[in-house]
């Protein structure tokens, strides 16, 4: 009886996007096994290709003589069952290759790692675990969500939390605390559980958290700052038992033989946004994860994403709040407009001022900004041209005070510069950014600590004693106990950018950061009125969200509905466009001119569908990828070569509606 191995090829052609099947020799069927990595000939032989075998079956669909599988490259499966059927499903709904998936999902062969792999004791079994009572929230209600694999959308606890003991505390993130004591219930049962955040700050909150209540033989850390020795660790420990995988985008592919939740903690982050193909969505990995696997499903926020909203309009979440938990107490400045005049218009209104000033002599006080640097922009000191980079045309910056002028695109120093305009020399900073806002505090706070915290310097935790923060939005660190005060500045200038999320981005920033300071700490919203302000001041953060998806639906944006974006020449994307047929929502935008791109005459198409036809969509939009990469054409003398790529296609893109 002949043996068949029916493998993935690990390449990124569409057309070579399915299961081949290869001939397993005798020598070669003890470990040649699902899951392992092996090398199969293509064609006639003379190229090989790394493969993973996804099954093992006793005869295959090819009537024909198969191929024989050339070796076995190790005996261990690195790709789980259910990995390989998530990798199938989440390609399938971004139109994308299985192939692309796994590379997020599979790290790159490490030998010191698999040995160590197989000469592990099999005996051993990490420490049982007591479940941890989950605090903030009505008793015993989110224990019973997990218990019966529910969904919801969990508003966060709006403060930090302690998880240790009064001789030794353990200050982290309310939301973290939540996370790990609903991880605790899950592992407690022999389950694993699975959670994604959106940066290393956040995964070394959540991991502090999962130590304070777990054994660390059940944490198990992804994280993209790793090794790929220590992700492929990661991988096969994850494999073996039932622990907490915790890191980011790559998380949501850890393995999990029983998996018991999946959670996320802001899942409205950019940074959950997978750079390469097939460009899928952490949340929605998550969601088709949950899907197949039954697991219960959380998505942890201050400020919910209008993605989550809908799902909680639609009844598939439901919502779950804190229940007699202190809020944050945000007070507007400019509902004090009357009271002030002139002052209360100021960057840092008077009120503010003697708040910051008060709270800095007992403990740390967050200043949070827009940008980072020294100021915002540079522009000519004769003119008032605004100064741009002559290698890319973008914006110039000063990191510093007197610093060489820097291009904020692409990072080329502005030396000797000379304006296009008036031929002047000379550059004055525009705006305030962190670092200048930090030089005029230090000056108004004498003798108080002053410490900046951006990109380039960043910070996971500041220690609880009188100094004042600087941070950029999404840089803030933590503070045991939380911050004494916090001041969020320039936000009419946040709110100014341009972009489809801009509002919820902004109200996830300000939740955030409000969130950072201690129970009872004051936080001064400045400049900013309206809805938004009366939503911050009550803490009712439901509603924005609700209101965007109104206008959403109106306007047929997305998460209203989803979105495909065609980029190609102008044949390539008419014809898929017109093979979508009646699929399509609303009228397509587009196709127009892409200035940008690399290849002269490409234009650029968005097509707007209802989540009901979202397979038949991908799978449309998969078929003409497929015919336009097979293509070949006649060059001059007969010849034919495959031609290039005229057509490409993503899902769910959020590029087209944000701010470039």
């Amino acid at each position: 009886m002949t043996t068949v191995a029916r493998v993935v090829l690990d390449s990124p052609l569409p057309q070579l996007d399915r299961l081949f099947d290869y001939r397993v020799p005798a020598e070669l069927e003890d470990d040649c096994v699902p899951g392992v990595r092996v090398k199969v000939p293509l064609r006639t032989g003379a190229r090989m290709s790394d493969a993973y075998v996804v099954e093992v079956v006793s005869e295959g669909d090819w009537p024909g003589e198969l191929s024989p599988v050339e070796q076995v490259v190790s005996p261990v499966p690195v790709l789980a069952p259910e990995i390989w059927t998530l990798a199938r499903a989440v390609a399938d709904r971004a139109a994308g290759v299985a192939s692309d998936v796994l590379r997020l999902a599979v790290p790159t062969r490490q030998v010191r790692a698999e040995k160590a792999w197989l000469a592990r004791d099999t005996s051993w079994s990490p420490p049982t675990v007591e479940p941890t009572p989950v605090t903030g929230y009505a008793e015993g209600v989110l224990e019973a969500l997990l218990a019966d694999h529910g969904r919801a959308a969990v508003d966060a606890v709006p403060h930090p939390v302690d998880l240790g003991t009064a001789d030794d505390p353990v200050w982290v993130p309310g939301w973290a605390a939540t996370l790990a004591q609903a991880a605790s219930h899950v592992v407690a049962r022999e389950q694993s559980a699975v959670l994604a955040v959106p940066d290393f700050r956040d995964v070394t909150d959540l991991e502090r958290a999962l130590l304070a209540v777990l054994p660390p033989e059940r944490v198990v850390r992804f994280d993209a700052k790793q090794t790929n020795g220590q992700r492929a660790k990661a991988l096969l420990q994850a494999r073996t038992h039932a622990v907490v995988a915790i890191g980011n985008r790559t998380a949501a592919f850890a393995p999990a033989s029983e998996l018991g939740l999946v959670a996320m903690w802001d899942d409205g982050d950019a940074s959950f946004v997978e750079p390469r193909a097939p460009y899928v969505h952490t949340r929605d990995v998550a969601l088709v994860r949950t899907a197949q696997s039954g697991a219960a499903l959380l998505f942890v926020a201050h400020a919910r994403s209008t993605d989550v909203q809908r799902l909680v309009e639609l009844h598939w979440l439901q919502e779950l709040a804190p229940y007699r938990v202190p809020t944050p107490k945000v007070i507007p400045t400019a509902q004090q407009a009357g009271a002030e005049g002139f002052a209360a218009q100021a960057r840092i209104p008077s009120t503010a001022w003697r708040a910051a000033r008060e709270a800095s002599q007992h403990g740390p006080v967050l200043v949070q900004v827009a940008n980072p640097g020294f100021g915002t922009g540079l522009v000519c000191a004769d003119c008032g041209e605004r100064a741009h980079c002559r290698v890319c045309g973008g914006p110039l910056g000063s990191p510093h005070r007197n610093a060489t002028p820097q291009c904020r695109f692409c990072g080329a120093l502005a030396v000797g510069f000379r304006c296009p305009t008036c031929g002047g020399g000379r550059l004055k900073p525009v705006g305030q950014g962190a670092q200048r806002t930090a030089d005029e505090l230090g000056r108004a706070f004498p003798g108080t600590r002053i410490v900046v915290a951006d990109g380039s310097r960043p910070l996971d935790e500041v220690p609880a004693r009188p100094a004042v923060v600087v941070a950029t939005r999404g840089a803030e660190p933590s503070a045991p106990g939380g911050y004494a005060c916090v001041l969020l500045l320039d936000g009419e200038r946040l709110l100014a950018r341009e972009g489809l999320r801009v509002q919820e981005d902004v109200l996830r920033f300000w939740t955030n950061a409000a969130a950072k300071g201690a129970p009872g700490a004051e936080v001064y919203l400045v400049g900013i009125g309206g809805k938004l302000a009366t939503a911050m001041a009550l803490w009712r953060l439901d509603g924005p969200a609700h209101d965007e998806l109104v206008d959403r639906r109106a306007l047929h944006f997305p998460p209203a509905v989803r979105v495909a974006t065609l980029t190609g020449t102008d044949e390539a994307v008419t014809e898929a466009v017109e093979a979508l047929g009646d699929a399509v929502v609303g009228a397509v935008l587009g196709p127009v001119p892409v200035p940008d791109d690399p290849v002269p005459g490409t234009v650029r198409a968005i097509v707007r569908f209802a989540y009901a036809h979202g397979a038949e969509v991908a799978a449309t939009l998969k078929a003409e990828v497929i015919r336009r990469s097979s293509t070949r054409r006649v060059l001059p003398g007969g010849n034919r070569r495959r031609a290039a790529p005229t057509l490409r296609v993503r899902l769910d893109d959020a590029e087209p509606f944000t701010e470039v």
